[in-house]
């Protein structure tokens, strides 16, 4: 189904939390700032109709602190291209403000070669949508963070856990020291997790259920796996402070994990 830009705009502002109200006092100034994310299926919010399936960025809260807000911008089936060209970036750099984050994580629809629509090619259009996102988030004087995408649940014979992304991981490791972004190598953080655990034990962090066979979305153990990656890593890169980071060494209930209903 195509939507018109406006249609874009209005759903995506459900997902940008309300402005503080100025008040011109010193507690004004210490607004909460919040953290943006642009990316696919495997990071955006997922509703009751869908359960199990989780989205790492429904995960992310539970890591961050409370002054941290998180807007999950992130839609299924989107790639670098097809989420400026719906117009979702224009609706994020519409309401990022100085001091907030803009998470960027694209790269399984880019793949897509038989769709033009969402196809970009590693070293060349993919850098330059992801430069895009990049260069706005700076001009509102928000932290554009990269992400390699993270991997999917894919084994040899001999029970190796393969790499699926091609040349899309390496093209947003070379962008990201190009322009002096921070890098959250997601993509070689998870395939290591998913050789850790193995064939049998990854099944319980993807959305296998008894009517499908999911290796690319998570069910809630996935999403929280992966976003203590995430946390830990914008941590690690000092895009965040120890104060602003939470439970990364404590267990996480999948019970936190809450699924609403799609708005209407």
């Amino acid at each position: 189904m195509s939507l018109t830009r406006r249609q874009v705009t209005s759903a995506a502002f459900a997902a940008v939390p309300v402005a503080l109200v100025a008040t011109g006092t010193a507690q004004a100034a210490q607004r909460r700032r919040t953290f943006y994310i642009a990316g696919d299926s495997t990071a955006a919010q997922k509703y009751a109709d869908a359960a199990p399936e989780t989205g790492w960025g429904m995960a992310l809260p539970l890591f961050l602190r409370e002054r941290l807000e998180v807007a999950n911008h992130a839609v299924n089936g989107r790639s670098s291209k097809s989420f400026v060209d719906e117009g979702r970036l224009d609706v994020i750099l519409g309401a990022i403000r100085p001091g907030d984050f803009l998470l960027i994580q694209f790269g399984h629809n880019d793949e897509k070669s038989a769709d033009p629509t969402r196809y970009t090619e590693p070293w060349t259009t993919y850098q330059d949508y992801l430069r895009q996102y990049v260069d706005g988030a700076r001009a509102r004087g928000a932290r554009p963070v990269l992400a390699t995408s993270v991997e999917r649940r894919k084994f040899d014979a001999d029970g190796n856990a393969v790499p699926t992304h091609g040349d899309y991981p390496a093209a947003v490791r070379a962008l990201a020291e190009e322009e002096c972004v921070a890098l959250l190598d997601i993509q070689a953080l998870s395939i290591a997790l998913w050789q850790g655990l193995g064939v049998e034990e990854t099944k319980k962090y993807f959305n296998w259920t008894a009517t499908e066979q999911d290796n690319t979305h998570f069910n809630p153990p996935g999403a929280i796996a992966v976003a203590r990656l995430v946390a830990a890593e914008l941590l690690h890169r000092r895009v965040l402070a120890h104060r602003d980071v939470r439970r990364l060494d404590e267990e996480v209930p999948e019970s936190w994990i809450t699924w609403p209903d799609a708005p209407a």
